[in-house]
C-alpha cells in the first residue's frame, strides 16, 4: 500500500511540476497573440516521434555529463555513476525552479551524499563549467566559419557572411588561446596565482570574491590528473554536445514546413545563438535562450514568427525543463524544499565569502 501510495504521489509531483513548466513557458516570448493555447496546439501537430526521441536524448546528455563528472570526482575519491546521475537531475532541477541562484546545490548535494569535500567539489564544479564554455565557443566559432546566408538578400548577404566569418575566426583564435593558458596553468599550478592574489584576497569586497573564483578555477583544473583523463573529458563533452545538436535538429524538423529545412550546419547555429542567450537575462523577457533562438530561426532562416516561437519554447522545455520531471521528485526524495534550497544557496555564499577571509589571513 505505500508503495503505490508513493507512486500516485511521485505521478502526482511530476503533474505539478508539468503544469508548473508550460504555465512559465506560456508567456515567454510576450508575441501579442501568441498564448499557451497556440503552444499546445503547435506541439499537437509536431511530430511526436522526434519530441519524444528528443526528450530521451537530453536524458542522455545527463547520463553523459554524470559521466565526465565521475571522471572528474575521481581525484577526490569512491564516484558512483547512478548516484552522480541522480543528483545531477536533481541540481539542475534546482537551477529551473532558482535560476542562478539555484547552482551552487548541485555540487552541495553531491559533496553530502558522496560525503566528499564541498571546496573540492566547487572546484570540479568550475572545471566542468570550463568545459562548457569552451565547447560553446568552439561551437559557435564552427557554426559561424560554415554559414552561408541566403543568397536572396544580395550583397547584405555577403556582408552578413564576412561578419559571421570574421566572428567565428576571432571565437577560434579565443579558444586556442584559452587552451593554452589552460596548459599552463596545469603544468604550473596554483601556486604563482595565489601569490599574486594575496593582495586582494585580505580585502573584504568584490576582489576577495573575484580572488576566490579564479582560485577555484585553477583548482578544479588539477582535477585532471593524466592525459587519458583529458581525452575521456573531451570524449564525453563531444558526445554530450553532438546529442545537444541533434536535440535542435529533431525539434526543428518535427514542426515541419521551413522549420522542417533546417539542416546540422542551421542547427549548429541556432544552438550558438541559444548558448550565448542563455548566458544573457533580457529585462522584461526572463532567460534570454527562448528569444535568442527565436530571433535565428526568424532572421537568419526565414522561418515565421508562430512557428519560431513554438520551436523556440519546446527546445526551451526540452534542453532546459524536461529534468524536473525527473529531478524535482528526487530532490523530494532527497528531503529538500524550494526554501531549504535557497536557504543552501544563501550559506553557500556566506562561506565563500568566510573563505575568501581565511585565505587572505593565512596568506599574511
Amino acid at each position: 500500500m505505500q508503495t503505490k501510495s508513493r507512486k500516485l504521489l511521485v505521478v502526482l509531483i511530476g503533474l505539478l511540476v508539468l503544469g508548473f513548466v508550460v504555465y512559465r513557458s506560456s508567456g515567454m516570448l510576450h508575441l501579442g497573440d501568441f498564448s499557451g493555447t497556440k503552444l499546445l496546439q503547435a506541439v499537437r501537430n509536431a511530430n511526436p516521434v522526434l519530441l519524444i526521441l528528443s526528450v530521451l536524448a537530453i536524458y542522455g546528455c545527463y547520463a553523459i555529463r554524470s559521466l565526465r563528472w565521475q571522471v572528474f570526482q575521481r581525484t577526490l575519491g569512491p564516484s558512483r555513476f547512478a548516484t552522480i546521475y541522480g543528483l545531477t537531475l536533481a541540481g539542475f532541477s534546482a537551477v529551473f525552479l532558482l535560476g542562478r541562484a539555484g547552482e551552487p546545490v548541485r555540487p552541495l548535494l553531491l559533496a553530502r551524499k558522496e560525503k566528499l569535500p564541498v571546496s573540492g567539489m566547487f572546484g570540479i564544479y568550475v572545471l566542468e563549467r570550463i568545459f562548457d564554455l569552451a565547447s560553446a565557443a568552439v561551437i559557435a566559432a564552427i557554426a559561424l566559419l560554415l554559414f552561408k546566408p541566403n543568397a536572396d538578400s544580395g550583397g547584405a548577404a555577403t556582408k552578413l557572411e564576412i561578419a559571421a566569418r570574421t566572428t567565428g575566426l576571432l571565437c577560434a583564435i579565443g579558444v586556442v588561446a584559452a587552451v593554452a593558458f589552460l596548459v599552463y596553468l596545469r603544468l604550473h599550478g596554483t601556486a604563482y596565482m595565489e601569490r599574486r592574489l594575496q593582495g586582494w584576497l585580505k580585502s573584504r569586497g568584490w576582489r576577495a570574491k573575484f580572488a576566490g573564483i579564479l582560485l577555484g578555477f585553477a583548482r578544479g583544473v588539477q582535477a585532471i590528473q593524466s592525459w587519458k583523463d583529458l581525452a575521456l573529458s573531451i570524449a564525453y563533452s563531444v558526445a554530450h554536445w553532438f546529442l545537444v545538436l541533434l536535440v535542435y535538429l529533431w525539434v526543428s524538423h518535427s514542426f515541419g514546413g521551413a522549420l522542417a529545412k533546417i539542416d546540422m550546419g542551421d542547427a549548429m547555429l541556432v544552438m550558438a545563438f541559444t548558448l550565448v542567450g542563455s548566458a544573457v537575462q533580457l529585462p522584461g523577457v526572463g532567460g534570454g535562450s527562448q528569444v535568442a533562438s527565436f530571433l535565428a530561426y526568424t532572421a537568419i532562416f526565414g522561418v515565421e514568427s508562430e512557428p519560431a516561437a513554438a520551436a523556440s519554447i519546446v527546445l526551451w522545455l526540452i534542453t532546459f525543463a524536461a529534468c524536473s520531471l525527473a529531478g524535482v521528485p528526487l530532490l523530494i526524495h532527497e528531503g529538500f524544499s524550494l526554501g531549504k534550497l535557497r536557504e543552501m544557496a544563501e550559506q553557500e555564499k556566506e562561506a565563500e565569502s568566510e573563505a575568501a577571509a581565511r585565505q587572505g589571513e593565512s596568506a599574511q
